[in-house]
């Protein structure tokens, strides 16, 4: 994996403390729950069961905001009874509120997650298949490329195999030529079920295996107007540099807050856009898109400037970073365009940093009146004594 140096949140080209400034507050934001937008939040009403197909190695966020709330869950392949508390698994956290966070679940963890309140008067129930990623099928439709056909669970049986599909998401570029993706699961429909079940949900313990059993994702072209008043949800971008590993001769590059749940994430390489469609016909060669997070990764195996987007939003500028250069090397030597790019995004920057001088300003101009408030009164005591 190539190295990464530490980010920064605005063009080095800016003054070290107003650099620094901007870092602090970034790293406050991130404190503050922003990180959480990368995960799939999954609610359920009170007292009720609900039954979710999902991807192994993606995070997940299940809601349970009850007082005092408890867990237990049973995972179907185990045969063993309900266990109580999460402490024991280490990729699953309760947060503050009462909900869980199961980080990159594994497909092993498909089962049933309940949450009751302090009372035992309030209870929710979770079935979640957490299908697994490293098995799904992506086709895309101008290549010609179909889906998965339907298909038996035994020859000649009536249970069928097909795949549900979600919503198409958004279009990742508006204003010209773009792609959009949606995502399908597994699911069985038996002659005795009134509503398809999630093909491992469906299974429980039982063994089974058929190259039908597998997720998918479907790809096109789209093209959408941009917006003329668009609303920037973002209020930092990410800018980094990049060495390429010496034994794989590649690098690792991540765009923050995409998710192979929410579309529209697009890359970059020198302005040039990297596509699904050149990589599944083997025309993109300096660069893989990673199936497994939606393309939320990038590998790379050329040096480049590469920039990602999510919901054409700009979020982070990668720059190849010469193996000699030292720290203030790569910060002197930085493109004045990261600059000029930044505030062509949106310049919150310049609002964020013209918000702390105020609240610098007013902090010395009362440390300043405090001084001179104690200054006349120490006379007027001694006087008056």
């Amino acid at each position: 994996m190539g190295d990464l140096t530490m980010s920064n949140m605005v063009p080095s080209s800016l003054p070290q403390s107003q650099s620094t400034m901007l870092a602090t507050l970034w790293l406050l934001l991130s404190f503050a729950g922003l990180t959480l937008e990368s995960y799939i939040s999954v609610t359920c009403p009170n007292s009720k069961q609900c039954q979710r197909a999902l991807l192994s190695g993606n995070d997940v966020l299940l809601h349970c905001n009850f007082s005092g709330a408890q867990w237990q869950y049973f995972f179907m392949q185990q045969r063993e009874d309900w266990t109580p508390g999460l402490s024991n698994i280490g990729n699953i956290e309760m947060i503050p509120e009462g909900s869980i966070v199961i980080r990159k679940p594994l497909p092993s963890q498909t089962g049933v997650y309940h949450c009751w309140n302090e009372d035992n008067t309030q209870a929710i129930q979770y079935e979640i298949d957490f299908q697994d990623i490293t098995t799904l099928h992506i086709t895309h439709k101008s290549l010609h490329q179909k889906p998965l056909q339907n298909d038996t669970l035994h020859e000649g049986g009536r249970v069928v195999i097909f795949t549900r599909w979600e919503p198409w998401q958004d279009c990742n570029r508006c204003g010209k030529l773009g792609e959009r993706k949606r995502l399908g699961y597994c699911y069985v429909q038996g002659p005795l079920e009134k509503e398809p079940i999630p093909c491992w949900l469906y299974l429980g313990d039982v063994v089974a295996w058929s190259s039908r059993m597998r997720p998918e994702l479907q790809v096109e072209a789209c093209l959408v107007p941009c917006k003329k008043e668009r609303v920037f949800h973002v209020r930092y971008v990410t800018f980094d540099n990049f060495n390429l590993d010496d034994e794989s001769e590649s690098a690792w590059l991540t765009c923050p807050l995409g998710s192979i749940y929410r579309g529209a994430i697009s890359w970059e390489a020198n302005s040039m856009p990297l596509t699904w469609q050149d990589q599944l016909s083997g025309r993109n060669l300096g660069s893989y898109l990673d199936l497994s997070t939606g393309g939320r990764k990038l590998q790379v195996f050329q040096p480049a400037i590469y920039r990602c987007f999510v919901q054409q939003e700009f979020m982070a500028q990668f720059n190849p970073a010469a193996p000699q250069e030292t720290e203030t090397q790569q910060r002197q030597q930085t493109p004045e365009s990261w600059a000029a790019l930044y505030r062509a995004g949106q310049g919150n920057a310049d609002h964020v940093l013209k918000g702390l001088k105020l609240l610098l300003l007013a902090g010395g101009m009362l440390a300043l009146v405090g001084v001179l408030l104690r200054y006349l009164r120490d006379p007027l005591g001694k006087r008056s004594n």
